[in-house]
């Protein structure tokens, strides 16, 4: 099989399509984040990187040859977590090359797959996502099949079917209870909310996504947390308060661990914050087989 990933990211499609049982003859990608290409070359040496996605006429492959074309098109336009500007958004605009580059590849081969992932978004955002790919998505939470509750679609020209829920907890990643947990803000304490064992949504900050300050954080024995008058977890001051460490990001994301080991962590938190549940991907690739 042979894959274009497009904003391909760490190539989190390549470990899907490994995890699968795919086998990939070559696997062409499509970044211009240079850490998160280090981070790919280092655990795929060959990988085929082809550079900025908008330059895509410009590639030298056979595109007649291409098996899977699959991508997570930026989504900062589309969140419920920032503005919203939706396809105003020079960012969300890249979905249109997403789609120029699919209706190219269809016009020499009529049989190649696709897959598309994005955020939950307005109804009207999704519809036009939908009429450009000719398909309707499929919502999965990738609480099913990891210990984080990441709620995305997934638009595909095969049927795709709900994974099962292997019931990973948050305990089984971080090793001990976590009865809550809360988002850090910096400077303003944050409200506890009960974690069901689960994490929330892996997000950055909404005005520099990666900004690993505002990562989600664990409040462990919660049952003893104090809290300052207005019911809120004084982050700066309480020793049960700490940050998701990198080898948890990834394990959240079902990514191997250490696989972001070639960056810094302020890096690796960015990638793994915009990157995809690996086992989501794989479950998705299977029901292509």
């Amino acid at each position: 099989m042979i894959i274009l990933s497009l904003f391909d990211g760490v190539s989190c499609g390549r470990i899907a399509a490994e995890r699968a049982g795919l086998t990939v003859t070559k696997y062409y990608a499509s970044e211009v984040d240079k850490y998160a290409i280090k981070v790919s070359q280092a655990n795929w040496p060959d990988i085929i990187h082809l550079g900025d996605v908008t330059k895509w006429r410009e590639w030298d492959i056979d595109w007649s040859s291409i098996d899977l074309l699959i991508g997570g098109s930026p989504c900062q336009g589309f969140s419920f977590a920032g503005k919203q500007l939706a396809f105003d958004d020079p960012r969300s605009k890249l979905f249109f090359v997403y789609v120029d580059i699919l209706n190219h590849i269809r016009s020499v081969n009529t049989d190649v797959k696709f897959m598309l992932e994005n955020v939950k978004m307005k109804k009207e955002h999704l519809a036009v996502i939908s009429e450009q790919l000719g398909v309707e998505p499929v919502f999965i939470n990738s609480a099913l099949v990891s210990a984080q509750n990441r709620q995305r679609y997934y638009w595909a020209n095969w049927e795709i079917k709900q994974p099962e829920n292997k019931a990973i907890a948050l305990a089984d990643v971080i090793g001990v209870d976590a009865r809550f947990f809360a988002v850090y803000q910096k400077d303003k304490p944050s409200k506890p909310r009960p974690s069901n064992n689960k994490s929330s949504c892996l997000t950055g900050a909404a005005n520099a996504a990666g900004n690993h300050s505002q990562m989600d954080v664990i409040v462990m024995n919660g049952a003893h947390i104090p809290l300052t008058s207005t019911g809120r977890i004084d982050i700066h001051s309480n020793p049960m308060v700490r940050r998701y460490s990198v080898a948890e990001c990834e394990m959240l994301q079902t990514v191997p661990v250490g696989y972001t080991k070639s960056v810094s962590n302020s890096q690796a938190y960015k990638m793994l914050i915009n990157g995809w549940t690996v086992d989501v991907i794989a479950h998705i690739f299977r029901s292509m087989k």
